[in-house]
């Protein structure tokens, strides 16, 4: 009978299932890990991003030792090829510099996705500042339409949401207000009323 192919063993594009790139200064940690998992649990391995299970206990018979013993190699081995395949997938999905920062030799995937996590979870007070700061400068003038313009802000405010500081609607209008140009200072008059 022949083995049966693990489902991770399938994806050949990681890109095409996980669309976001990690980037230190894009703050989509919350979107990224969420796809990331979603990932894992379709293709069975998200065991990975947990700490090694242990070997199983032996037995007392010298026989069931060396049968547990060769079944257990063989555990060990598919689970490191399998974690090596979620490895891969972290690293195809994060940016060269978040790359550089987390790469290790002998690392595991749950170590890489551990310390990604410590990357973007403990320095939420710095990033909200400066996500904040960024949204509340943000101004027409530095876009190309008021569509992108509106798209940045709603960036901005899901990024801030992502680190624990929700913009509701209210200040979300009123930064889009704030940051129009004279050429729509009539339309802002209107909107503030």
């Amino acid at each position: 009978m022949e083995p049966k192919i693990h489902p991770a063993a399938t994806v050949t594009n990681i890109k095409s299932l996980i669309p976001v790139v990690l980037e230190m200064e894009s703050g989509q940690y919350a979107s990224w890990s969420e796809l990331f998992k979603i990932q894992c649990r379709a293709s069975l391995v998200i065991d990975h991003l947990s700490p090694k299970p242990s070997a199983s206990s032996s037995s007392s018979s010298v026989t069931t030792k060396d049968t547990d013993k060769a079944k257990d190699k063989e555990v060990d081995d598919s689970w490191d090829r399998l974690d090596a395949i979620v490895l891969q997938w972290i690293y195809a999905t994060i940016s060269n510099n978040l790359l550089h920062t987390i790469l290790k030799p002998n690392t595991t995937a749950y170590d890489a996705w551990k310390t990604l996590e410590g990357i973007f979870q403990d320095n939420k007070s710095s990033r909200s500042i400066h996500l904040m700061h960024k949204f509340s400068n943000t101004r027409l003038d530095g876009f190309s339409s008021v569509s992108a313009y509106c798209q940045q802000l709603k960036v901005l405010a899901d990024q801030l949401a992502n680190v624990g500081s929700l913009v509701d609607n209210e200040r979300l209008v009123l930064q889009l207000i704030a940051g129009l140009n004279k050429q729509y200072e009539g339309i802002a008059t209107i909107l503030q009323q």
